[in-house]
């Protein structure tokens, strides 16, 4: 693949639920990538002659799939997405070429020229996650640079955005302006009631932010 510079890659969010993922390799690099995949409830089949004890667990328990042998071409069929994470560069690069002749997208372990995309260094807190990407120039100042958004940014704002996420729909229908809608999330994002969140203090929170939709919508129909 070309230079992954800053005009090249796109950052995006998949949706994985369901989908078939390929994984060749079954190290401890494997497994951090099984890991995450089963996080975003992906369909994981894994190709390896072995596997570290972490990814023989997840096989007992029924969570991946898993071949005991070599990888062969006819394993990427009907996969979406494909992650070459063995220890054999030349096996790597063999897996990378033969997604891309199949348009599948693959992911190559440590090697970000020989792969068509990047998993960042992630950030999660339940339905806010951040993806960190140094375009595969270091991934020692991902890791640093995830240390620190961690730090600056609490489990509690996982919290505030499932909130806002129950109440979404209804600030669609009880607000349809769309200008006065992001103004009222902007003060609930910014006021007491992600205060209270961030407090632990849901239920409050919760309760807030009812009275605090209600009254918008009651002061959105008086003014007409």
């Amino acid at each position: 693949m070309a230079n992954h510079d800053e005009a090249r890659l796109f950052p995006a969010f998949l949706d994985l639920r369901g989908r078939r993922v390929l994984v060749v390799g079954a190290g401890a690099v494997a497994a951090r990538k099984v890991d995450s995949l089963l996080r975003c409830a992906a369909r994981v089949t894994i190709v390896a002659p072995s596997a570290c004890p972490p990814i023989e667990k997840l096989v007992r328990e029924g969570k991946v799939t898993r071949a005991s042998r070599e990888w062969i071409e006819e394993d990427l069929e009907g996969m979406e997405l494909a992650f070459a994470a063995t220890d054999d560069a030349a096996v790597n690069a063999a897996v990378a070429r033969a997604a891309r002749a199949l348009g599948i997208a693959v992911n190559v372990a440590d090697d970000a020229q020989g792969s068509s995309f990047l998993m960042g260094s992630i950030v999660d807190r339940g339905p806010v996650r951040i993806a960190i990407s140094t375009s595969g120039a270091s991934p020692a100042l991902a890791r640093k640079l995830r240390a620190r958004v961690e730090g600056a940014v609490p489990e509690g704002y996982g919290r505030l955005a499932a909130l806002a996420g129950r109440y979404r729909a209804e600030s669609i229908g009880r607000l349809p302006d769309a200008a006065a809608r992001q103004r009222f999330w902007d003060r609930v994002i910014e006021g007491p009631i992600a205060a209270l969140v961030l407090e632990g203090r849901e239920a409050e929170a919760a309760n807030a932010l009812e009275k605090a939709l209600a009254e918008a919508a009651n002061a959105r129909g008086e003014g007409r």
